[in-house]
């Protein structure tokens, strides 16, 4: 065998190996890349302000509050919360809002946190929608307290419109105009059986 041309061959190897070696790297350092601007891109809650829906008040907010949270939800539904929470009010019960109307980008912060806390996007599904088929985004959910709120509404909300929606979730009330008559509508497991969140 020629010596020259196994040189030749060894130094053609060591390049291919370099050039690879150099690729798989830059694959890397691209798809480090592309997770630092996602991530530089994602809202973080510190960032979230009131104007995003987001409540601060422990214990929630009146639900005649003037907070973007309350007033930018859908005008019947808010309407059906501020008669309920008059009723139970002469009742002896006290209603407030935990969380309301949210924009896109608290939306996605409550996402994020749910797939960090449950440990996957599946799990998480079954909490907190994504903010493109989140009720909450579109001003059309509440999340109302406290417990002895919650126990009122599952007695009397019908007669307001006001449902629970899913079996999981107590708290989170969306009008039923049709609930005043034929009473609520059988609830979803979770929101991963609602077809308005799948897609």
């Amino acid at each position: 065998m020629n010596t020259r041309s196994a040189l030749g061959r060894h130094r053609l190897a060591l390049l291919l190996c370099g050039a690879l070696v150099a690729l798989a790297l830059a694959g890397t350092l691209f798809a480090i890349g592309q997770q630092s601007l996602a991530a530089a891109a994602a809202p973080s809650a510190a960032s979230l302000t009131e104007a995003d829906g987001i409540i601060r008040v422990e214990g929630g907010v009146s639900v005649f509050d003037d907070t973007p949270a309350v007033t930018n939800l859908d005008a019947e539904l808010l309407a059906a919360v501020r008669e309920a929470a008059t009723v139970a009010a002469a009742d002896g019960v006290a209603m407030h809002v935990n969380s309301g109307w949210r924009s896109s980008a608290y939306q996605q912060v409550l996402r994020q946190e749910a797939v960090d806390q449950y440990g996957s996007e599946e799990e998480a599904a079954r909490w907190v929608a994504t903010p493109e088929n989140s009720e909450h985004v579109s001003g059309d959910a509440v999340d109302l307290g406290p417990l002895t709120a919650q126990d009122w509404l599952a007695q009397r909300g019908a007669e307001f419109g006001l449902c629970q929606i899913y079996a999981n979730e107590r708290w989170h009330f969306e009008l039923r105009p049709a609930a005043v008559a034929n009473g609520c509508p059988l609830m979803y497991d979770d929101p991963t059986a609602d077809p308005r969140t799948q897609g």
